[in-house]
């Protein structure tokens, strides 16, 4: 995707004082709307959409990755790039990945060498979207999906990002699947991944920010994944279980270790039974069913 006159905000943050707890920089620049972070000699580097204002935009992610961390003094730099060189620096070290014994992810210029007979492959070219199967959040709602999804379900993808999980659902026999993202970018990266994978009969793309009211119109669905940060689920759990059938399931992803206790009684305390938790790194991904 070409873009003429784009360019990203490279923003780089680091700590001295963190020692080895220093990847707590990652959580706070995902928390703070990175759709990615790259670990690079010690700064933790991501790219944002370009500011009205750079300064302000350089102390509220400060503020904000102190909050969210606990670490301080948060050092930041910032420089710029083109969406050219942009897409350079994402293609270096992705490649196929297989996320499960059938579920293979990879970007359009490097295949996979091995496809067995069964496997679920995916194309997918993430650009400025959130969503790949390097993030331990989509790799656990990956293998939750997996075993998951009936022929003929109907469900919905909120926080689509890159579409890689409508995508899967899709290929696991979903018969539809409503994906809803409310970043413009991420929308625009995501239809290119629907089309380039053939699934576009199946998901839809809907551009908006969900709201519990917005989820609660697009039911009934019997399934719904979910992998955001955790304070943007938090509201959501009404819509959730609205537009649910009874019985449906509910993939709740995005969530920190630290968070995980707080999410699962919050979803329990909506009217959801817990069933599975998915663990990677510091990341949880939890499958919960509507009861009654």
């Amino acid at each position: 995707m070409t873009v003429d006159g784009r360019r990203w905000l490279e923003l780089r943050v680091r700590c001295p004082s963190a020692g080895d707890r220093s990847d707590l920089l990652a959580d706070g620049l995902l928390a703070f709307g990175a759709r990615g972070v790259e670990e690079r000699g010690g700064w933790y580097v991501s790219y944002f959409d370009e500011p009205d204002d750079v300064g302000d935009f350089l102390a509220r992610a400060a503020a904000s990755i102190e909050k969210e961390t606990g670490l301080s003094p948060i050092r930041v730099e910032h420089g710029w790039q083109t969406h050219e060189a942009w897409e350079d620096t994402w293609k270096r070290g992705l490649g196929p990945r297989r996320v499960t014994e059938r579920v293979v992810v990879h970007p359009s210029w490097a295949p996979p060498k091995e496809v067995r007979a069964g496997d679920v492959v995916i194309r997918l070219d993430p650009g400025m979207a959130f969503g790949t199967a390097e993030h331990g959040t989509t790799r656990g709602c990956l293998r939750l999906l997996d075993g998951l999804v009936r022929s003929g379900d109907r469900l919905l993808d909120v926080g689509a990002g890159s579409g890689i999980l409508s995508i899967a659902a899709a290929h696991l026999g979903a018969d539809a699947v409503t994906a809803i993202e409310g970043d413009g970018y991420a929308c625009e990266a995501m239809v290119e991944n629907v089309d380039a994978n053939g699934v576009e009969r199946v998901v839809s793309v809907v551009e908006t920010w969900a709201t519990a009211a917005s989820l609660s119109a697009m039911g009934p669905v019997d399934g719904i994944i979910a992998n955001i940060e955790a304070g943007l689920l938090a509201p959501l759990h009404e819509g959730f279980r609205r537009a649910l059938v009874p019985g449906g399931w509910l993939i709740l992803s995005g969530i920190l270790d630290r968070e995980w206790a707080d999410s699962r009684q919050r979803a329990e305390s909506h009217g959801f039974s817990f069933e599975a938790l998915d663990e990677d790194g510091d990341w949880r991904s939890g499958l919960f069913r509507r009861s009654g």
